[in-house]
């Protein structure tokens, strides 16, 4: 797939990690985490209404929500322990970065996006796996709702 297809808001968030050296991607990944709000009330209070991502090594859950009409927007929802913080931090990257897009775009998004963040190197193979499983998550999801 080509650069064209990562929406704006994602594509901004992936040269901003570009643009920084290794260590300071670390850091630009733990203020995403810091960033990442907590559920709402109508699923902080029924858990059962989360799917589990077990490919990641903590646990995240995401549930979402599409929205009709054409554009069908799609709203994300995390919960991730605080002591989790690179699997928040991604997370919070895909919150900011494909939250409210038409479900259409987010399906469009390459599934090489972990990748692209350039943290290849500066985080395990195990947790890139769950970075990766998040996002094939949320569009299994959304072609689920079609």
């Amino acid at each position: 797939m080509t650069a064209e297809t990562v929406p704006a808001k994602l594509a901004e968030i992936i040269d901003d990690f570009q643009a920084l050296s290794e260590a300071d991607r670390l850091q630009l990944l733990l203020e995403f985490s810091t960033g990442l709000p907590g559920l709402p009330e109508r699923y902080s209070d029924h858990p059962e209404l989360l799917e589990q991502v077990v490919e990641c090594q903590s646990p995240l859950f995401l549930t979402m929500e599409i929205g009709g009409g054409p554009d069908r927007p799609v709203h994300l929802f995390f919960s991730a322990p605080r002591e989790a913080p690179t699997t928040r931090g991604f997370a919070g990257v895909l919150l900011e970065g494909l939250d409210g897009l038409p479900a259409a775009e987010v399906l469009a998004v390459p599934d090489d996006v972990p990748d692209r963040l350039g943290l290849t190197r500066a985080i395990t193979p195990l947790r890139m796996r769950g970075m990766s499983a998040m996002l094939g998550r949320i569009k299994r999801k959304i072609r689920e709702a079609q």
